[in-house]
């Protein structure tokens, strides 16, 4: 059942995605070449904690980090590893939760290391941050159904040439990690639909591939890859449904 959140609700939701939006801000500029992906993760864990948020995927469902690390061809789920290390022109897209005092935020973004890659990369990050604006976008015009979400991800990602994961979408999040209802980042026409209300809150996440949209997963259990090898993008937003429109709460504003 969807849980619509009271005003005191999402304002600890709001509170706690402030704090994961400074968090990836700050990652913009401290991310290098010749780090591994535990030292993101490391540094993620120790900001959340000085902030005193928990990270609350360490141990959700025995995952064994803060942070959900991904490189390259693996779209989602990456686990942080010592001898994993990013290069200039890498993807790497960093996910993760941070609960502050009982409030969930959600979020992702894929970073270009040391800012430039070949062009079909860069047009891959770029046109996949697009389908999250319009994601949002579609979620806060009036009247607005879970289906427009899927659509506009969907269209965009099309139109550009590019893959669409099926196989995980978004969804409901604020007092857990995930909540009901599932966000896909497609339209399927036997999937509820239901209409978008005030006090909803969920994050959109588009999962979008230079090549095939299929995907597998590796033998640890949790990593996501594409299927023929090729990178991946994601990025992700928790936003409220208002009866103003949808608010991106992972913002630091």
């Amino acid at each position: 059942m969807i849980q619509l959140k009271n005003e005191q609700q999402i304002e600890g939701i709001r509170r706690s995605c402030r704090l994961l939006a400074r968090l990836l801000d700050s990652l913009e500029t401290w991310i290098q070449a010749g780090m591994s992906t535990k030292d993101i993760d490391k540094y993620c864990h120790d900001f959340m904690v000085k902030n005193h948020g928990k990270p609350t995927l360490l141990g959700y469902m025995g995952f064994p980090a803060a942070t959900c690390i991904s490189v390259n061809e693996e779209v989602i789920h990456g686990i942080p590893n010592k001898h994993k290390v990013v290069r200039d022109g890498d993807l790497v897209s960093v996910d993760t939760c941070i609960d502050l005092e009982g409030y969930i935020s959600d979020s992702s973004r894929t970073y270009i290391i040391g800012g430039k890659t070949d062009s079909e990369s860069a047009r891959l990050v770029k046109v996949t941050r697009e389908c999250l604006d319009l994601a949002v976008k579609a979620a806060g015009r009036p009247g607005a159904r879970l289906h427009d979400i899927g659509r506009a991800v969907f269209n965009h990602a099309d139109r550009n040439g590019f893959g669409v994961v099926r196989d995980y979408c978004g969804h409901g999040v604020g007092l857990a990690v995930h909540e009901p209802p599932e966000v896909p980042n497609y339209v399927n026409p036997l999937a509820p639909n239901p209409r978008l209300r005030p006090g909803m809150v969920i994050a959109v996440e588009p999962m979008i591939t230079m090549g095939s949209k299929a995907i597998r997963e590796l033998k640890d259990g949790w990593t996501v890859v594409t299927a023929d090898g090729k990178p991946a993008a994601h990025f992700e937003h928790t936003i409220a449904i208002t009866a103003n429109g949808a608010e991106i709460l992972t913002v630091d504003k």
